[in-house]
């Protein structure tokens, strides 16, 4: 799922300003005052953009890299060099998945720093860095359910619990953000504009002054992000509330943005993306239901949703996502679930096979 360089050129609609990324330890300043910086991750995708933004004599960071020895190598060689040795003055991430929220509570206790967070962003890190097990029966139940083998949840027990492990242990106190804050960096203000679906309370924000928004994974320009159900809410609808976020945002922002993503490269042409990130899991659910019209499991629909085999290492991510697309068909009466003779839930659509 890793995006490949951009270098200016136009590609879908959107066109892509700021040249090619730079490499860990280096900055390019895409706007006055505001850094990109781009931490490595071990996984297919393989980066996550980091954002330094100029305050007073010191740095406002957004969003933190995985906690890796890579990651930290790539902070010392950006803090002694592109950042000139300035401290930071806070740190906000704009939600709590490990590769944004994973070097915070390492870079606000170096720095004496405040983390800035929403506040379900915030409680849920903390939720899932405390929870290390032993995994709970619930959560077996939830996969058996979607269709998981017995070997499969055995994996997943052993596995519990390794949320924390990419991930420093978070300041005990932090500062919130809300939907319609405004932050003051450097002397200009930054709105806060929150998104829902891939993470609880995501923040984004907004310098209306120039036109430069932070969109963390809210808006990708090249991928989409992950919508998933987990064990912790079975019955949840995050594509419902994805798909509400992005007519929201489309609503909210104008064209003329420079989008700063955490995966990809900075672009423009928001409009544009939102209406194809909307228009893609509408196609996708149409496929679904016509996959559906014979009863079948969350696991057995992965070639419909993905167009490819699913390794074990992407398991749970889609089976998440398998599941909140049937979730959102289910809540609007285009699908309805059974128990299957083998404990797994059973999925068939309400309306039969159709175009």
């Amino acid at each position: 799922m890793a995006d490949g360089g951009a270098t200016g050129e136009t590609e879908r609609g959107l066109s892509y300003p700021c040249g090619p990324p730079p490499g860990p330890g280096q900055a390019v300043e895409v706007a006055p005052g505001v850094l990109w910086m781009r931490l490595p991750l071990p996984m297919a995708l393989d980066h996550v953009n980091v954002w330094a933004l100029s305050d007073g004599d010191g740095w406002t960071i957004v969003d933190t890299g995985l906690r890796t020895p890579a990651s930290i190598d790539a902070w010392e060689a950006a803090l002694s060099g592109p950042l000139g040795g300035r401290r930071v003055v806070r740190v906000i991430c704009t939600h709590m998945h490990p590769d944004h929220i994973g070097l915070a509570g390492w870079l606000c206790e170096r720095f004496g720093a405040p983390l800035v967070m929403s506040r379900l962003e915030y409680v849920t890190g903390r939720m899932l860095i405390a929870d290390v097990g032993p995994a709970p029966d619930a959560g077996a139940d939830f996969y058996r359910r979607a269709g998981w083998s017995e070997a499969q949840i055995e994996a997943w027990r052993k596995g519990y619990g390794r949320f924390g492990s990419a991930v420093m242990p978070l300041p005990p106190t932090y500062e919130r953000l809300r939907e319609g804050d405004v932050v003051s960096i450097d002397g200009k203000d930054w709105e806060i504009v929150i998104g829902d679906g891939h993470s609880p309370e995501h923040v984004c924000l907004w310098r209306r002054e120039d036109g430069v928004f932070l969109a963390g994974d809210q808006i990708l320009p090249k991928i989409s992000s992950n919508v998933s159900v987990w064990p912790t809410e079975p019955a949840a609808d995050p594509l419902g509330d994805w798909m509400a976020s992005l007519d929201r945002l489309r609503a909210t922002l104008p064209d003329d943005l420079l989008v700063l993503p955490s995966h990809g490269e900075p672009f423009r042409g928001v409009h544009v993306r939102l209406e194809a990130l909307k228009r893609g899991h509408e196609l996708s659910l149409r496929r679904l239901e016509r996959r559906i019209a014979d009863p079948v499991r969350a696991v057995d629909v992965f070639a419909t949703l993905f167009g490819r085999a699913i390794g074990e290492g992407l398991l749970g991510m889609a089976t998440g996502e398998a599941l909140a697309h049937l979730n959102y068909l289910e809540r609007h009466g285009r699908a309805r679930r059974s128990a299957g003779p083998d404990g797994a839930d059973l999925w068939t659509s309400t309306l039969g096979a159709h175009e």
